[in-house]
């Protein structure tokens, strides 16, 4: 495959300084004023490179959503290919002064968000103005999104509605272990367990009391009887809260929990036994609130087709690249289940994502802006 892009066509030095000033600007998705900050910067550069944008006011408390697309005739209806990208992380807002500051060590660059997944946020839009500038076969779509880090709860309407005109679909998600694509993901359910009983004086009156801690344990250990390695099923009670003081029978127990299924026949079942769940104690009731966050995202026959060409390319560029499963949740999930071929982990390579070790590797940022434009010119619609 003769590729119109090499990593030497990549400014990496323009593109870190340019990423350096995205990582100074701290996007907590709860902060929708700062995520907004940052929607600034990226909205602007896209209106410099001719690039045209559409930007959807946020709701739910979040910032705003960002779409980017290439120019094309009002009024087309050609299939896309679909970017995803999200500009919000999970650190807050002061962690760049004290945890985690910004700084390179050799050939890694630290810093808050920097590898979840500004780098691939903005190596997509690199990658998208060099494919815009070379001739991509079909038109680019790249939404950023504000709230990808807690379930994408006011940008999932938007992306699945873009997906309905998408061709393929390619998430700038950090690479993992070494460099590998995620070709598929667990479907991801949360659930918020209120457990109420009764409270009692511990020590005058313990009978009057049900208590709402002893209902939980029992739940809990139900719960995470679920759990089936062999079958990819996991379910972690990651939190739980209760009671009043040490003297007061506890009349209330709240738990959060975390469920990933490999696919729809087993998100079914493993859901329908958790909502199902009921107390011992006729005293003791159960308020069990939650669902399928992220559907699971199998691998088709379509999305094996996307990755071997990628491949290809990757191949084209000195690269060898691998797919991977993963247990973790992306906005990749929503597009999958429409029936989409997307091609996930196409971002920087690196470690320490939701950590005060965050980083990328300098070295991987320019072949894998490349692998993306490459991919972008390549793909034809079906």
């Amino acid at each position: 495959m003769t590729l119109a892009i090499s990593a030497k066509d990549i400014d990496d030095k323009a593109l870190i300084d340019e990423l350096k000033q995205w990582v100074e600007i701290e996007t907590p998705t709860l902060d929708a004023v700062a995520v907004n900050v940052l929607a600034d910067r990226v909205e602007a550069i896209g209106k410099a490179a001719g690039l045209e944008t559409e930007r959807l006011p946020g709701t739910l408390g979040f910032g705003d959503i960002l779409a980017v697309r290439s120019p094309r005739p009002a009024g087309s209806n050609e299939k896309t290919v679909l970017v995803l990208a999200h500009l919000d992380t999970v650190h807050a807002v002061g962690v760049i002064n004290n945890q985690l500051p910004l700084r390179q060590e050799g050939d890694k660059l630290y810093g808050p968000g920097i590898y979840d997944m500004k780098s691939g946020a903005l190596m997509a839009l690199e990658a998208m103005k060099l494919a815009v500038m070379h001739g991509s076969r079909m038109p680019i779509h790249l939404i950023f999104v504000p709230d990808e880090e807690m379930g994408s709860l006011s940008s999932r309407a938007f992306m699945e509605d873009a997906a309905k005109s998408a061709g393929y679909t390619l998430v700038v998600e950090p690479a993992r272990d070494g460099g590998k694509v995620v070709v598929a993901r667990k479907g991801v359910a949360m659930y918020d367990v209120t457990i109420r009983g009764r409270a009692a004086h511990a020590g005058a009156r313990p009978q009057d009391g049900r208590s709402a801690i002893r209902a939980a344990a029992r739940l809990v250990l139900e719960l995470e009887a679920l759990n089936d390695t062999e079958r990819g099923v996991t379910v972690t009670v990651g939190t739980i809260r209760g009671g009043t003081g040490r003297n007061t029978v506890p009349a209330e127990c709240r738990l959060q929990v975390d469920v990933r299924v490999p696919d729809d026949a087993i998100a079914k079942e493993i859901t329908t036994k958790i909502e199902a769940m009921k107390p011992v104690d006729p005293d003791i009731t159960f308020e069990i609130d939650g669902q399928m966050n992220r559907p699971p995202f199998a691998q088709t026959d379509e999305g094996k087709r996307l990755f071997d060409v990628a491949a290809e390319i990757a191949d084209g560029l000195g690269m060898k690249l691998e797919g991977m499963a993963t247990g973790g949740g992306s906005d990749g999930n929503f597009t999958a289940a429409l029936g989409v071929p997307t091609l996930d982990g196409l971002g920087a390579d690196g470690a320490g994502p939701h950590t005060f070790n965050e980083h990328i590797f300098v070295s991987s940022v320019a072949p894998r802006t490349a692998l993306l434009a490459n991919l972008m010119i390549s793909l034809e619609a079906k």
